[in-house]
């Protein structure tokens, strides 16, 4: 499928599945636009005023600006960075919107995502493939535009993530009658699949935008959030100094050998050791690739040996070898398991006899089969990529030059932002430079921001 849509009238070139989910998000954006506000019209300054009451939290002239904004729109985006308040904004419109008999959806795009939003909110929050109820056998969604969801508000957060050809099905099901808010932050990575929906919504100029940039006093005393805002404007991070404890590091080491050394120190013995954190459970090494010294399968020997040296029960599977009391990730979604790409247990049994191995994620054994042990791997280290929508107390960054064709500024700031209590960046001050400044990876080839904007020329064959 072809289409005229470049700055010069250059021709692009599309699959067909693509062609369609582009235009399908393009037009189900515009056809959710329309209509009345399902919760009807609301004074502003009044419904706010009685939600900071009721929550004892004064709102900043841009919360309460949004706020105002999203309750004259059906369709709201909202973006910024950590320590902006996008989660004190939805909340605040929940306790409006929420007193009546409007019907809310809550989702995101990963199981982790969707337990990080119903701990934000204490709203039930699904991942968008368990809302539009995934059929295992079908291999498809129950719902849809014939079958749509019974909401009158769908609120998605961690929208950065999700790719044009799921979003193109999710709004399918959004029934015309309902509002929809899509939170996240565009300066994040851009989603694993094609397309980047929510940066081309912002840049369409037809979707009202809420971007939230103020860092409220709360967060500014957090130096991960200050050096991520930091990093986002290309600025070089800040270091801490002087002797108290802080919650951002950089560690200079330039050859491979000593990041590889410093890692297992600062994992082993320093973090635990300054701030009580547990190395398997609470301390998640995250790296640009997979492939070479300090890429996720080095790295996960390496700290494998490091954390895990005394155990007697192991299994050897597809190359990798898989012991009892081993940090694992599932790869894909087992819907018949209940687990999801990006969930992160414990190996607690293994039975070599039988090929099996039992993983407990968030207290909740799931039993693998030989033929099943390709689903996971090892989860000491993991890729930047795959940490997206996760959240963890505490981040080890691993850069070299060796990472040079993926140093990119949103790269760096999608690791920073992983982080609850400590990040920690051991490396080449150059490598850590370069990623900084580094911002080709931010755009991607698509035709939607002129599709929803609705001036493009009809499709050709």
């Amino acid at each position: 499928m072809s289409w005229p849509w470049g700055e010069e009238g250059e021709r692009c070139y599309y699959l067909n599945e693509l062609y369609r989910a582009e235009n399908g998000v393009a037009a189900h954006i515009r056809r959710l636009l329309q209509g009345r506000l399902p919760w009807g019209t609301f004074d502003p300054e009044k419904v706010i005023a009685k939600a900071e009451r009721q929550s004892g939290i004064e709102l900043s002239l841009s919360q309460r600006g949004a706020l105002a904004l999203a309750l004259a729109n059906k369709l709201l985006v909202i973006t910024g960075g950590p320590g902006v308040g996008k989660t004190t904004i939805i909340n605040t419109l929940l306790s409006i919107l929420g007193t009546g008999s409007l019907k809310f959806m809550l989702c995101a795009p990963t199981g982790r995502a969707a337990k990080k939003l119903a701990e934000a909110t204490g709203r039930e929050a699904k991942t968008i493939h368990r809302l539009l109820e995934f059929d295992p056998h079908l291999r498809d969604f129950k719902r849809g535009a014939s079958n749509p969801l019974q909401a009158d508000v769908v609120i998605v957060d961690e929208s950065s993530m999700i790719d044009v050809v799921l979003m193109n099905r999710l709004l399918a099901a959004v029934p015309s009658h309902a509002g929809i808010i899509f939170a996240g932050d565009m300066d994040q990575l851009p989603p694993v699949g094609p397309g980047f929906v929510l940066a081309d919504m912002i840049r369409s100029e037809a979707v009202p935008v809420v971007r939230l940039t103020e860092i409220f006093r709360q967060a500014q005393s957090s130096m991960i959030i200050v050096n991520a805002h930091r990093i986002n404007r290309g600025e070089p991070v800040v270091k801490p100094s002087g002797p108290d404890l802080s919650d951002f590091y950089v560690v200079d080491s330039r050859r491979t050998e000593d990041i590889q050394r410093r890692l297992l120190q600062v994992i082993c013995e320093r973090i635990p050791e300054r701030f009580g954190l547990d190395p398997l459970r609470d301390i998640q090494v995250l790296t640009p690739m997979n492939k070479g010294v300090l890429g996720t399968k080095s790295l996960n020997t390496l700290l494998q040996e490091a954390m895990n040296p005394r155990a007697n029960r192991k299994i050897v599977r597809f190359g990798t070898t898989f012991a009892q009391g081993d940090k694992v990730i599932q790869l894909v979604n087992n819907y018949d398991k209940d687990v999801f790409n990006g969930d992160i247990g414990r190996i607690v049994f293994v039975n070599d006899e039988e090929g099996q191995l039992g993983v407990q994620f968030d207290e909740r054994d799931v039993v693998y089969e030989a033929g099943e042990l390709d689903e996971i791997a090892l989860a000491y280290a993991i890729t930047i990529h795959k940490s997206q929508g996760s959240e963890y107390p505490a981040v080890v960054i691993p850069l070299s030059m060796q990472h040079y064709t993926l140093l990119e500024r949103n790269l760096i700031y999608t690791a920073v932002t992983r982080a609850r209590k400590i990040v920690m960046i051991i490396g080449d001050p150059k490598a850590l430079a370069m990623a900084i400044d580094n911002r080709r990876a931010s755009g991607r080839l698509t035709g939607l921001a002129r599709l929803i904007a609705g001036n493009s020329e009809k499709s050709t064959r």
